[in-house]
């Protein structure tokens, strides 16, 4: 891997795969900062206003990779990480050696090892870099993002992660940015149960709601969901900053690791069958917070 070359506008070529909620937002950064970008998304649509930003938008993460010194990926699944790094036209066939593949998808800290042994066969860096914060955090460029893979990598994509996000830290080696995003979500999922019956509690006591979130926000009950998330709920706007379905994809990472690690986290256990009754409900694309209609919904 070669980092005598510092990144830089006019220099490093990115290439972006994904441009959902979050990735749409955290590729506007770099291409207002001034980098050349190339994209790709499944849904070419969802790509436009890149596009119109000035990206170059092609049809294969092959494509984005043959063009660009870093390529991004920020996907729904593992299973879509695998196809669009490891797959036959994907980022690995075609990038070249020297170059650098940083997943910020929240995926399996194990396919986080194997695209980075693969990669290295192929002296390719890959850095698995999964991020928090939500639609919020990646408009504001103040992500949270937790970092795995080789350090003198991670130093030398620092202006790129310092575009996107606030809290940027080094995990440790392939897989530890993964298995941090776990514990971050083992933390958000008992917290949105929390915030959830608390609504509920307030509404069924004759509370106003918003009175009631100005106590309890600043309090010892704070969080970055309870002001996020709360006054969404409290306005009846389920749309996503993070979908039901890649929370309850997420949650299922975090129960396999713990079962591999011999853990019982009963907590996170609940949380994950909740959101199940959520996308039972046929709320899968909508935000986290959609989790308040199920409970709704058990109270009648």
């Amino acid at each position: 891997m070669n980092n005598d070359t510092t990144i830089s506008p006019g220099k490093t070529r990115i290439g972006w795969i994904g441009t959902g909620v979050m990735g749409r937002s955290m590729a506007g950064h770099l291409i207002d900062a001034g980098y050349a970008m190339t994209v790709m998304n499944r849904t070419p649509e969802k790509a436009k206003a890149l596009v119109d930003a000035g990206a170059t938008l092609v049809d294969s993460p092959a494509k984005v990779a043959a063009q660009s010194d870093v390529v991004f990926t920020i996907v729904g699944m593992p299973d879509d990480v695998e196809s669009v790094i490891l797959g036959d036209a994907g980022v690995l066939s075609a990038i070249q050696p020297g170059g650098i593949i940083v997943d910020m998808t929240t995926s399996r800290p194990s396919l986080a090892e194997q695209i980075a042994s693969v990669a290295a066969g192929k002296d390719v860096a890959s850095i698995d870099a999964p991020v928090s914060g939500g639609d919020v955090g990646a408009k504001a460029g103040k992500l949270s993002i937790m970092i795995g893979g080789d350090e003198a990598v991670t130093q030398h994509l620092d202006p790129l992660f310092q575009l996107m996000g606030q809290t940027i830290v080094y995990q440790g080696g392939p897989g530890r940015g993964q298995h941090a995003k776990m514990v971050n979500q083992t933390l958000v999922a008992s917290g949105m149960v929390a915030i959830c019956e608390a609504l509920l509690y307030a509404d069924k006591a004759g509370l106003d709601l918003t009175t009631t979130l100005k106590s309890v926000s600043s309090g010892a009950a704070g969080s970055w969901a309870l002001s996020n998330l709360g006054p969404r709920i409290v306005a009846g706007d389920y749309e996503p900053g993070f979908f039901v379905e890649h929370f309850i994809k997420d949650m299922g990472i975090a129960l396999d690791e713990a079962r591999r690690m011999n853990l019982c986290m009963p907590g996170l256990a609940l949380a994950h069958q909740l959101y199940q009754a959520v996308a039972a409900q046929g709320h899968n694309k909508k935000g986290t917070q959609a989790l308040m209609l199920a409970l709704k919904k058990m109270n009648g």
